[in-house]
């Protein structure tokens, strides 16, 4: 009796992962292969670098996690964009860094990663990159690299709105016009936030800013543009020639570990003034 008990909480449970959870099986043996190749000894940094360098070659997809009519945890190891690239790399590398290697665990820490308190809503969905190191440094995932000073000579604080003011932009909104309040607390949230930043012109190959920013830290290129606070993400790694970024790429097309350095990246960046650096935990 308490083996079949046992055996239907186990259905119950296992149901109650996938309902709300969008993926192919080619993702899920993906995702168990990737934790089981994972080196064992490792620090946090490396495996971040260890799991980035293992997607590299995927192709560059936008709006892959608004292809469902209500907000569902899309795992999606086949196409990526800039954000979901860092959000997949930070899920397995948090996985491996619990012991485990199965595919429940890793969605758990993907719906953590994702959304705020975990809870998937697409009101929770951490839309802008500033309120997600903010809410994630709160939970402990990962801790905003703002010092020493210099580098992190600039301080931002904007106003954010692009959602709210370019709601015709994403299906949900427009579908779910009443979300849009929640949207807004959002956006006044994140404009309440200022962090110090790297500017661009102060990215350079020297031992300052190998101290400050490591191999496998998150970075997220700081926008001039109205109404949003950064335009892209990515992964640091060092090189000889100074800090690159491991990233999906909309330039190339897919995920790279870019050849040029960040500094002449990002002065080819019109719209961007310097990088947010969070370090995961």
């Amino acid at each position: 009796m308490r083996k079949i008990f046992c055996c239907i909480l186990l259905i119950i449970g296992t149901y109650a992962v996938t309902a709300q959870t969008v993926y192919t099986r080619s993702d899920s043996v993906r995702v168990v292969s990737l934790l089981r190749e994972a080196p064992k000894k490792q620090t946090t940094g490396q495996r971040m670098i260890f799991f980035a360098r293992k997607l590299l070659g995927l192709p560059y997809v936008g709006k892959t996690l608004e292809k469902n009519k209500e907000e569902r945890l899309v795992v999606n190891l086949r196409q990526l964009d800039c954000t979901t690239f860092v959000e997949s790399v930070l899920a397995l590398t948090r996985t491996v860094n619990q012991g485990r290697n199965d595919f429940r665990t890793y969605c758990d820490q993907l719906r953590r990663v994702r959304y705020k308190d975990g809870k998937v809503a697409y009101v929770n969905r951490l839309h802008y990159f500033a309120y997600w190191i903010s809410c994630h440094e709160q939970d402990g995932i990962v801790r905003s690299i703002q010092s020493p000073n210099p580098p992190f000579k600039a301080v931002a604080q904007k106003k954010v709105n692009f959602m709210s003011t370019h709601q015709s932009l994403y299906p949900m909104l427009v579908s779910h016009p009443q979300w849009l309040t929640a949207i807004k607390q959002m956006e006044q949230a994140t404009s309440g936030l200022r962090m110090r930043y790297i500017p661009k012109a102060a990215v350079t190959n020297t031992k300052l800013l190998r101290s400050a920013v490591h191999d496998g830290d998150i970075i997220a290129t700081v926008s001039t543009k109205s109404g949003l606070d950064t335009n892209h993400v990515g992964i640091a790694v060092w090189h000889d020639d100074g800090l690159h970024m491991i990233n999906a790429s909309l330039i190339y097309k897919k995920v790279v570990e870019d050849k040029r350095t960040l500094s002449r990246y990002l002065a080819a960046q019109r719209s961007v003034s310097g990088i947010f650096v969070a370090r995961p935990l």
